[in-house]
């Protein structure tokens, strides 16, 4: 590539040629890149380490990420947080602080709404054959509109409240899309995010559904990177005795948290074959492997031992590593509160609602994912180490708290009932368990080394 080998004379950050790469790496999906390609950029990874820091940190910080990113099955490391590239969106994290959280909320209101609005630009251009990339499997009319739906409702709050509301007017939900594009496009993206927006999609294949399947994910690990963040927050809130704080940032973790629950029914739009087909190169990459999640799950309580030991901690050892260090939760923070003088009645009762509530929603959040997971799997195995359905089954009863008395059982989220209708011939495991492969709704599991690989055409021809 003539470009990298350019840049490599004289390895400014600002000037790296992102879209020489970007286009190779989106002409044949990351697992079939050249050799050639990644052993340039990992010697342009040395340059740039070689550099000292200065003026453009902040073109040296994205670019080294990128790197990182896309040389991961290069390196060996490849996994599900590079998979969908979390390092390049720069997502908030739970150590950035309480008084980092409301901008957190407006940096997850703003990538929510950029990511989607890009998921509908990428499904209007294909629609319309004005893109060449990812040309496999296109999805017939019915399937991009029903996407439309469902992502402009799940960035619709988001937008909102970033002050925005009512700018969709169109009557249908392909409109409504490309109002969104357009507004993100023309009023939204500054020109660091319109980069990061680029830069955080790499497709291991060439199957159109891939790029929904990333952004998607990606929202919602944006979602769970404010949950931690609030979380957290609130624990240092009840330290202080700050009650009515506590309570609002649980607020807010219950509204996005149950606003995210049409991606359920989004990613239910997948297709069987596409699906099959680039996951087949995802081997490494699990959500089981979610940091953002398993944050979350145990900033609410410490996770029972046997769960601490199991493979979905394993998964994320420096989480692990926090548990066992001693991180506060919000159980043991409610639970002192109980015989603290500093708490009324009111305030345990405020506290109590606050934790009911966001427990709630994160019991209907795992319910729906199990019963996708249901339908699209019946009581096959997972990958990343789990029994798929049956792992998803069991965790989805577990306690989010143990401080206060949860409900027994908690209704699906609304999500369900439209995801049953969206999978109907083509959610991305098919229309029964007997017809699809073991695996759950994540980049999960197959044979096929991580390195680059001949195109499977070319095997075929072989």
């Amino acid at each position: 590539m003539k470009e990298l080998t350019d840049w490599l004379a004289d390895p400014v950050p600002g000037r790296f040629p992102y879209s020489a790469v970007t286009d190779e790496f989106h002409g044949v999906g990351k697992h079939f890149v050249s050799d050639g390609t990644l052993k340039s950029l990992a010697l342009a990874r040395e340059r740039l380490a070689e550099q000292a820091t200065g003026a453009t940190d902040a073109e040296r910080l994205l670019l080294a990420r990128f790197l990182d990113t896309a040389l991961d099955k290069w390196d060996g490391v490849y996994d599900y947080p590079s998979y969908t590239s979390l390092s390049v969106l720069g997502l908030p994290t739970a150590d950035d602080g309480p008084a980092a959280a409301d901008a957190a909320r407006t940096t997850r209101d703003r990538l929510t709404v950029q990511l989607l609005a890009d998921l509908l630009r990428f499904e209007l251009d294909a629609a319309a054959g004005r893109t060449a990339w990812l040309p496999q499997m296109r999805p017939d009319a019915r399937l991009v509109e029903k996407r439309c739906r469902l992502a402009v409702r799940v960035a619709s709050p988001a937008l909102a409240r970033l002050g925005y509301e009512g700018r969709l007017t169109a009557d249908d939900p392909a409109g409504q899309a490309a109002q969104l594009w357009e507004f993100a496009d023309g009023e939204l993206l500054d020109p660091h995010e319109r980069r990061v927006l680029k830069l955080s999609i790499m497709p291991v294949y060439v199957s159109h559904d891939e790029h929904m399947f990333i952004r998607v994910l990606q929202t919602f690990e944006t979602t769970f990177a404010l949950l931690a963040l609030s979380i957290r927050t609130a624990i240092g809130h009840l330290d202080a005795a700050r009650t009515r704080e506590a309570a609002d940032h649980l607020a807010v973790a219950e509204t996005v948290l149950a606003e995210s629950a049409p991606l359920f029914s989004l990613l239910a739009t997948m297709q069987v074959e596409s699906f099959r087909t680039f996951r087949d190169f995802t081997e490494g990459a699990s959500a089981i492997q979610s940091r953002n999640y398993k944050l979350v799950e145990s900033l609410c309580r410490v996770p029972d031992q046997d769960r601490l030991d199991s493979p979905a901690y394993r998964s994320t050892p420096e989480v692990r590593e926090r548990i066992l260090a001693g991180q506060p939760t919000l159980d043991e923070a409610c639970a002192a509160a109980r015989t603290d003088a500093r708490f009324t009645a009111a305030d345990h009762e405020l506290l109590t609602a606050a934790m009911l509530g966001f427990a709630g929603a994160l019991r209907r959040w795992r319910q729906t994912h199990y019963r996708l997971a249901v339908r699209m799997l019946g009581a096959r195995s997972g990958t990343g180490a789990t029994e798929g359905t049956p792992y998803l089954s069991a965790v989805r009863t577990i306690p989010v708290f143990r401080s206060v008395t949860e409900a027994p059982d908690a209704p699906e989220a609304p999500a369900v009932a439209e995801a049953k209708e969206a999978t109907a011939p083509t959610c991305p495991m098919g229309s029964t368990a007997a017809s699809v492969t073991p695996t759950p709704t994540c980049p999960m599991g197959s044979s096929r080394p991580s390195g680059s690989a001949a195109h499977p055409e070319s095997e075929k021809a072989a």
